[in-house]
């Protein structure tokens, strides 16, 4: 007997876990979970990437599509060159078995994220009975042959989504896509399950001091060799806070070379990457998002959630629309000598300690796995 539910399809090869992957299973696993399972989800597992979470996409009735072979393990993933490198060799190793994959499961709508020149490329050349969603997370750098991709494949998507209002804008003046396609959908960040969880936390801290947390890739992005600075200035003023940095990447050494270069090895953690970023959450005060650049900043929304105060750069694109003109924490200048110092010195004076963080604590309800399936399944119906 043939389904009457809809065949929803995920395309997000990935090389490192950055949020882009969380939101993508979370996504899937929300849409196949609530509102009587009227979709078949469906995540195509294109080398690998997808394996350590199969028993919990099966758990959830999400199927898998195998598209190649098992070979990510062996990709080059830190550094410009050797990230690029894969992505190539990913699109290469893919074209073909992606195109026979598309026409054999004749899926009702394809939801791309993560190297998404193939699909658009396939589309822009081949007709399809499906309807393809652009999922775009961070303003892209729009050189010639993404402005090219996104022209030829404009007629044939069906929708373009943003998790951010203000990436929503800034890609609709740039005049590629046809407006009434471009739609906010915010991200699926919370989750649940992970907060009724407890870790065993093994970290030597000075346990009479409060804790300013921060998460993330050790990478250029997160500016955290700014953010340990700043926070060497802001001994000055307090002596009351710890700054513990979650997270692995390949900006590690230099981190750890400036912790000691400044003498600060007891009072700097560099923990490394956790299975559970909410246990370290719950024994925090201050959460510091101190990036260059975010989409919106995943953990700034589970820190809230959490009940962390928030300060965060006002980088693009998310972070400062979160924070609401500083209703629900404190923005800085991103990259700014002093102004991370002084955000921090600014929030031992406020006396909306309170406000701020419950104000950051409501908005962050909103970007729950359910939330995020009412919002998609709108999109989804809406077939026009």
């Amino acid at each position: 007997m043939k389904s009457n539910k809809k065949k929803v399809f995920y395309w997000a090869p990935c090389l490192n876990k950055v949020g882009t992957v969380i939101s993508t299973k979370n996504s899937a696993i929300a849409l196949s979970k609530y509102k009587g399972n009227i979709f078949d989800v469906y995540i195509i597992n294109v080398c690998g990437e997808w394996d350590e979470y199969l028993e919990e996409f099966k758990k959830n009735n999400i199927k898998i599509i195998s598209l190649t072979f098992s070979y990510h393990s062996y990709l080059p993933k830190n550094g410009f060159i050797a990230s690029r490198f894969s992505y190539i060799l990913i699109f290469l190793l893919s074209l073909f078995p992606l195109l026979f994959c598309i026409k054999k499961h004749r899926a009702d709508f394809f939801i791309m994220h993560l190297i998404t020149s193939l699909p658009l490329f396939l589309i822009s050349i081949f007709s399809f009975n499906t309807r393809f969603i652009l999922r775009i997370s961070g303003f892209p750098k729009l050189n010639f042959f993404r402005k090219l991709f996104w022209r030829r494949s404009n007629k044939k998507l069906f929708k373009i989504t943003c998790p951010t209002q203000e990436l929503k804008s800034k890609i609709e003046k740039n005049y590629i896509f046809d407006k009434e396609k471009i739609i906010y959908l915010q991200d699926a960040i919370i989750n649940l399950d992970q907060f009724s969880k407890n870790e065993t936390l093994k970290i030597n801290i000075n346990s009479n001091k409060k804790i300013i947390l921060s998460a993330g890739r050790l990478t250029r992005q997160k500016n955290y060799l700014y953010l340990i600075k700043e926070y060497e200035k802001f001994l000055k003023t307090s002596e009351d806070y710890d700054l513990i940095i979650l997270g692995d990447g390949e900006d590690k050494n230099k981190l750890l070379e400036l912790v000691k270069k400044i003498k600060l090895e007891n009072r700097v953690h560099i923990i490394g990457r956790v299975n559970n970023v909410y246990d370290y959450m719950k024994m925090s005060n201050v959460f510091v998002l101190s990036s260059l650049w975010e989409e919106l900043g995943f953990v700034i929304v589970e820190a809230a959630f959490n009940n962390l105060f928030l300060i965060a750069s006002n980088c693009p694109n998310g972070p400062s629309e979160f924070l609401d003109e500083n209703k629900c924490g404190i923005l800085f200048e991103s990259n700014v000598e002093n102004s991370l110092n002084n955000a921090l010195i600014q929030y031992l004076n406020t006396e909306k300690k309170y406000e701020k963080r419950l104000n950051a604590k409501k908005k962050s309800s909103h970007y729950t796995k359910f939330q995020h399936h009412l919002t998609l399944e709108k999109i989804l119906k809406n077939e026009n």
